[in-house]
């Protein structure tokens, strides 16, 4: 059996740095900082070194104007060693149309390794040729050429790679540290903007959270939206409501469980009260009175129902309504109980209609039907009690049809209607009652009943005045010729009459 890992708001604190989303954020920017920094880097020393060279290239390019004016000038050799001490090239070459001029070529000329013209070159081979030279170079000769500018002439070096090597190394250490202190400045600034903006309202959704899960009953720990108007302040209301419906469901469920157990207590002692009303009923099937003859199995047939009904409210909690038995039956004699036990007093003004065919008949189970009727027929017998004018008009309406394999049953009254709460929580127990002190159980019991046998109960709207209820229950086919006897049976019975 595996048990369940919690975290709690002090496992918060307690996280590694290394595991907290600040931290992950704060390395993540630095090291795209620094990535956006290489690619910076990559061009930017490839231009370094054409511009190294360009350089060489411009300071003989000076002194080659000597030469370019006289072709029989001849330098002296200790000015060509500072032309090449200050190009640094072991020889330079001035090529002035057809003709080739040496300032000085030192005492051999090295062996070649790479040729650039200055004046002509790809991105791509300046980068590579930069990367050659900081990794493999040092020891190796360049040759360097390109035009004068503002001339036609060319000139051309032979130079050593170390210098120009050592100058990129150079280079390449200040930029890293240039592009590390941008980078850290950079993630700095970011990461204080995302903590402000990001980490630090969802941060307090997770404490929220966490202090929530641990006490739903608590008002407090529910969150408290920041008023913000972007995806985290929706977050932030979106779960303020959804923690304050879950703690509301919560209240409910708790009463709910504290009613049940009250119910169950008192049903308790109510059963045994019962049973013992119904044994002093027992004995009044011995006594001769006709009077008494004609209501003591009314009497102890409602005790019997009302003992029933206590003990399916202990077992309600367990197994719920129990399924119906379903039978053949009658409905008049249903509708007839219906209408004695509501005792309706005549002086209320209330009329009781049952329009039910006496033969007609469908599979259901009879107590539960009854209990259905009974809930229904109550709740319009207290909605039109209240009215006391006695030009209005209360008449509750029992009425059956059959449509197809399906059995009809309405129930009507010119009533006052269900206020709009009541409609809105139709069948919710506690919710959906259509009066002040009412809890609605009467249409929730309905509700389960008739969904136990397979059927629907619904509020019609086709009244403008009063409320009509219709049930609609699976029932047998019947056939024409028991449709035609039904029919015929009626006429002969009017006929009689």
């Amino acid at each position: 059996m595996t048990t369940e890992t919690r975290t709690t708001p002090a496992d918060l604190e307690s996280f590694r740095p290394r595991r907290r989303l600040s931290s992950k954020i704060l390395l993540l920017t630095i090291l795209f900082v620094m990535i956006a920094e290489v690619l910076i880097f990559v061009p930017s020393v490839a231009n370094f070194r054409m511009t190294w060279l360009s350089g060489r290239m411009s300071t003989a390019a000076a002194a080659s104007v000597l030469i370019a004016s006289d072709a029989s000038l001849e330098l002296p050799p200790s000015v060509q060693d500072e032309v090449l001490m200050a190009t640094g090239a072991k020889a330079i070459a001035l090529h002035v149309g057809e003709d080739s001029r040496f300032i000085r070529l030192s005492e051999t000329v090295p062996p070649i390794h790479a040729h650039v013209n200055v004046g002509e070159f790809s991105a791509f081979a300046a980068i590579r040729d930069a990367f050659d030279t900081l990794l493999f170079g040092g020891d190796r000769f360049i040759r360097v050429y390109g035009p004068i500018a503002d001339s036609d002439n060319m000139i051309e070096l032979i130079l050593p790679d170390a210098p120009l090597r050592a100058a990129m190394l150079v280079y390449a250490r200040n930029v890293a540290l240039l592009s590390l202190v941008i980078s850290l400045i950079t993630a700095s600034l970011v990461f204080m903007a995302i903590n402000r903006i990001a980490i630090r309202p969802i941060r307090r959704m997770t404490e929220s959270m966490l202090a929530f899960s641990r006490s739903p009953d608590n008002p407090d720990a529910i969150v408290r939206p920041s008023g913000r108007d972007d995806e985290l302040g929706i977050a932030e209301r979106e779960l303020a409501a959804m923690q304050g419906r879950l703690h509301e469901t919560l209240k409910e469920q708790k009463r709910l469980a504290d009613l049940g157990l009250a119910v169950s207590k008192i049903n308790h002692d109510m059963r045994n009260i019962l049973a013992s009303a119904q044994l002093m009923s027992d004995r009044l099937s011995g006594v001769t009175d006709p009077s008494v003859q004609r209501f003591a199995p009314k009497l102890m047939r409602t005790l019997g129902r009302a003992i029933n009904y206590t003990e399916n409210v202990l077992s309600y909690g367990r197994a719920g309504e129990a399924a119906p038995t379903r039978r053949r039956i009658k409905l008049s004699p249903v509708v007839a109980d219906v209408e004695e036990l509501l005792g309706i007093d005549p002086a209320s003004g209330i009329e009781f209609s049952a329009n039910i065919p006496d033969d007609f008949e469908l599979d259901a189970d009879s107590e539960q039907l009854f209990r259905v009727l009974m809930n229904l027929c109550r709740n319009s017998v207290e909605a039109m009690r209240g009215d006391d004018d006695p030009a209005t008009v209360k008449r509750l309406t029992v009425s059956a049809a059959r449509m197809g394999t399906t059995a009809l049953i309405s129930v009507e009254d010119t009533g006052p209607g269900l206020p709009k709460k009541a409609r809105e929580n139709l069948f919710s127990a506690f919710k959906g009652s259509a009066r002040a002190g009412g809890t609605g159980l009467g249409l929730a019991i309905a509700h389960e009943l008739v969904r136990a046998h397979g059927g629907t109960l619904e509020l019609r709207d086709d009244r403008e005045i009063g409320t009509h209820f219709e049930i609609r229950l699976p029932d047998a086919p019947v056939s024409l010729e028991q449709e035609r006897a039904r029919r015929g049976a009626g006429r002969r019975s009017s006929g009689s009459a």
